[in-house]
């Protein structure tokens, strides 16, 4: 079943990111919690991903994770005809989405359980983490 029918979660044997530095620790923080987290400014409250050291809205360098509320809305995506990931190639074609989260911050993750033919800017989703290992958790997105 392709992604033109719908179909359910990523393959299992997907291909896994390396990640290091900040990008370990968001990877693990969902890993270990079972639920995406986010960095926030500790001064201006604002959330930010990608991870990165200093806030690019006051400068501070004052942080922490913080729990998103794992929803959000479809902002952009793109569909997949050529599987880069082997893992994906009786899924083609498939998309991969851009997710602005209810926190502001924008995440991109694979779409799950919709036909991409039913795609569309602002569609409500939750997200679904794919536990791999003790520090690895992949996002996928699945309609409301």
């Amino acid at each position: 079943m392709n992604q033109r029918e719908g179909h359910s979660l990523p393959p299992r044997d997907r291909i896994l990111p390396n990640p290091s530095g900040l990008n370990a620790e968001f990877y693990r923080i969902a890993a270990e919690t079972g639920t995406l987290n986010v960095q926030r400014c500790n001064d201006c409250g604002v959330y930010r991903h990608p991870p990165r050291f200093s806030c690019a809205h006051c400068g501070s360098g004052a942080w922490s994770w913080s729990p998103t509320s794992m929803r959000g809305v479809v902002w952009s995506w793109t569909i997949t005809h050529r599987a880069i990931d082997p893992a994906f190639a009786e899924q083609l074609p498939y998309a991969v989405v851009v997710v602005e989260l209810e926190e502001g911050v924008r995440v991109v993750g694979n779409l799950a359980g919709l036909a991409i033919l039913e795609l569309r800017i602002g569609l409500e989703v939750n997200v679904s983490l794919d536990l791999r290992s003790d520090n690895i958790a992949l996002i996928d997105f699945i309609p409301r």
